[in-house]
């Protein structure tokens, strides 16, 4: 009995040693699986991060490109408001908006210096505003110029942005308002604020050659008055240089030429 039971308990450790050793080579088994599969996953979301840094360039690149073009679209377009809507059909605008140019800028149109006109929006009681595209940048930028001759009328005229530009320029204006407030230049150029702060004139401090050019201004018309003055006495002085006679120095004839002309002439009349 006892060699039985010996052998059964050997037996049973075996299976215990083998069990364990199913159990670990599992363990490896799972965790080499998991690794591979945890690579190719790594190495297939690397390939589709590049792919998606790709095409996110791509589509930044396209919105540059359509930003761009419905920028320069816009350039020559201008947005009149106000214009009554009575035209019956295409040409029946186009002459209007020539007319009414020509009377309130002094600008004669022709037929070619239009691009096209249209209204734009949903007809309503009040005048939808017109689209002008002119032919030529010059010539809107002439109309934009004078638009300073709307100013009593119930006519004006605004700029061509997109609707992404509005909307920009629409939450740029509290911040533009609280600039000016606090005593800034502040101006909206199409969907930027630009701020130039004002700064106090300083005094410029004056520099050492203008002190000596001034002092050496004063001293001269001093020295020459108080020759006059020893002139106009009845004193009668020689020719000699010994007795004193002031000589002009390099630095008088630096002064300005109309003040030294100026004493001579006193000096002559004397």
């Amino acid at each position: 009995m006892e060699e039985i039971l010996n052998a059964l308990n050997k037996i049973t450790k075996e299976l215990d040693m083998q069990r364990h050793e199913i159990r670990e080579t599992g363990k490896n088994v799972t965790e080499k699986v998991t690794q591979n599969i945890n690579q190719m996953l790594e190495e297939k979301f690397l390939i589709l991060e590049e792919k998606h840094e790709k095409l996110k360039e791509i589509v930044e690149n396209q919105e540059k490109r359509l930003y761009y073009l419905e920028k320069q679209a816009r350039k020559r377009n201008l947005v009149i408001f106000g214009i009554e809507e009575t035209e019956t059909s295409y040409e029946n605008l186009e002459t209007n908006i020539m007319k009414w140019i020509d009377q309130y800028f002094a600008l004669k149109l022709t037929y070619s210096d239009n691009q096209e006109v249209k209204r734009v929006g949903k007809k309503e009681k009040r005048p939808r505003p017109v689209i002008v595209t002119f032919l030529t940048l010059g010539m809107k930028i002439k109309v934009l110029k004078q638009k300073r001759a709307l100013q009593e009328t119930q006519y004006y005229i605004k700029e061509d942005y997109p609707k992404y530009v509005l909307e920009k320029r629409k939450e740029l204006q509290e911040q533009l308002q609280l600039e000016r407030e606090q005593g800034n230049r502040a101006r909206i150029k199409y969907d930027k604020l630009i701020i130039s702060k004002n700064f106090t004139k300083r005094k410029l401090p004056i520099s050492p050659e203008n002190v000596t050019a001034s002092n050496i201004e004063t001293n001269t018309q001093t020295n020459k008055k108080n020759k006059i003055q020893q002139r106009s006495t009845s004193v009668k002085r020689s020719n000699s240089i010994s007795e004193g006679v002031i000589k002009p120095g390099i630095l008088n004839f630096l002064v300005n030429k109309d003040t030294t002309n100026i004493t001579r002439n006193q000096e002559n009349n004397l």
